[in-house]
């Protein structure tokens, strides 16, 4: 909002530096609005696109199911040369025929590894592939959440530059008028040297705005690379989020950190199974053809060979027990995470429902008189009813209104993206119920 407050006057050089950084802000986002606006969606599509990570972890669902097939699959055969009974010594000593009993020999042996044994194993894997799937569904989640974080952060930054780049337009028309004033003996020196000092505050505040709407945009293109260089679109809806903490538990057992607990139980218990079936040893059997010299009979040797567990108590139980623990171990977590996430999640959504209701009064009640004040200030002043300083003093209160407002809309929003992207939006509206909570009246 700009008041002229008197006669125009040339500006100061502190007027002259915040316009011309305007002006650059200006043609900046003139080059940005050739550019489609980067909506929140947009922006977290492309940064999942974008990830390296999400292709690390397909090779590893490939990887493990590769595993799996491989783990389900006979052991391979063992060849076997060799030379039985060869003199050493005598006149037939290193003779390979002259000795009825030396024979060479090949054969070949083959565990016979059980069904359900290599089942198990290749079951293993597969709760593995599940497991890394699930790690990609937390990557998933995070860079949705992180890329909307980074988003929200980044609007924020900018609408708060708005803010005041309105207010120094405004406290630069403000500097003309006490100039004007001063120089028609109508005002006094104090009022002009605080106009200045007022707009060179703004000059200091708009700085450090800029350097936090700089960090914005690089933690955005941490994301999206040079997309982040777009204008963004309007601020998505914030008063509304998937969760009901009345069904919490129930949703979060989606939760992609959940799930990924669950896989690992999973694993667990694959392993139990495959440490029941190593109760039982697997037999090998062998075949072996030797010959001898040509005044001898070939043969054909058969052999069975079986693992004595003689020591089960010490080896096979005792293995079947620590992966019993394990499997404890692994559902214990589980239940301990869901109610961590259970009861942070609650507090969260208290706190998203409280920033609610504050950014309602702010938006009736604090900015609306904010603004009155300093109008019926400005009307004071141009009524010779009060000095520039009442009306520096209603726009500096009106400026860290509009900010604390903005300041409590960015940490609303920021709980939103938070509590909204827990589940990858792909997932969200199949586990989750949407939950509009009531205005603020």
């Amino acid at each position: 909002m700009k008041y002229c407050l008197g006669a125009p006057h040339r500006a100061p050089k502190t007027t002259t530096r915040i316009l011309a950084a305007l002006a650059i802000t200006l043609l900046s986002t003139a080059n940005a609005l050739a550019q489609s606006p980067l909506t929140l969606e947009d922006a977290q599509r492309k940064a999942v696109e974008r990830s390296r990570m999400l292709v690390a972890q397909d090779y590893a669902i490939d990887a493990s199911r590769e595993m799996a097939v491989s783990a389900a699959q006979l052991p391979d055969p063992v060849a076997k040369l060799g030379i039985s009974n060869l003199p050493v010594n005598g006149e037939d000593r290193f003779s390979l025929t002259r000795d009825f009993m030396t024979m060479r020999s090949v054969g070949v042996m083959q565990e016979l590894t059980r069904t359900e044994k290599r089942e198990a194993r290749a079951e293993r894997f597969e709760r593995e592939a599940e497991k890394s799937a699930a790690e990609k569904s937390v990557t998933i989640a995070a860079i949705q959440r992180d890329t909307a974080i980074a988003w929200l952060d980044r609007y924020y930054a900018e609408a708060m530059m708005t803010v005041v780049a309105e207010q120094s337009r405004a406290a630069a028309a403000e500097i003309d008028a006490a100039e004007g004033a001063y120089r028609a003996g109508r005002g006094s020196l104090s009022d002009l040297l605080s106009a200045r000092a007022a707009l060179a505050a703004l000059d200091d505040r708009a700085s450090e705005l800029g350097r936090k709407a700089r960090a914005a945009k690089i933690a955005l293109a941490r994301w999206l690379g040079d997309g982040a260089e777009a204008p963004l679109a309007g601020r998505p809806p914030i008063d509304a989020i998937r969760l009901d903490p009345i069904t919490l538990d129930g949703d979060l057992s989606h939760h992609p950190e959940i799930a990924m607990l669950a896989r690992k139980e999973d694993i667990a218990a694959a392993e139990v199974r495959v440490a029941q079936a190593n109760k039982k040893a697997d037999w090998s059997v062998e075949l072996m053809y030797s010959q001898r010299g040509p005044a001898y009979s070939n043969m054909i040797s058969v052999g069975v060979s079986v693992p004595l567990q003689w020591d089960r108590t010490n080896r096979q139980d005792r293995e079947l027990a620590s992966k019993l623990a394990m499997l404890d171990q692994a559902r214990a977590e589980r239940e301990d995470m869901l109610r961590a996430h259970v009861a942070e999640l609650r507090a969260m959504i208290a706190e998203w429902e409280n920033d609610r209701e504050r950014s309602g009064r702010y938006e009736r009640e604090l900015l609306p008189l904010a603004s009155e004040r300093t109008e019926a200030a400005v009307g004071a002043y141009r009524g010779a009813k009060a000095s520039i300083s009442d009306v520096l003093l209603a726009r500096r209160n009106e400026i860290d209104v509009r900010m604390q407002a903005l300041q409590l809309e960015r940490d609303t929003a920021r709980l939103w993206a938070q509590l909204n992207f827990l589940l990858p939006e792909d997932d969200a509206a199949t586990h989750a119920r949407v939950r509009h909570t009531k205005d603020s009246q």
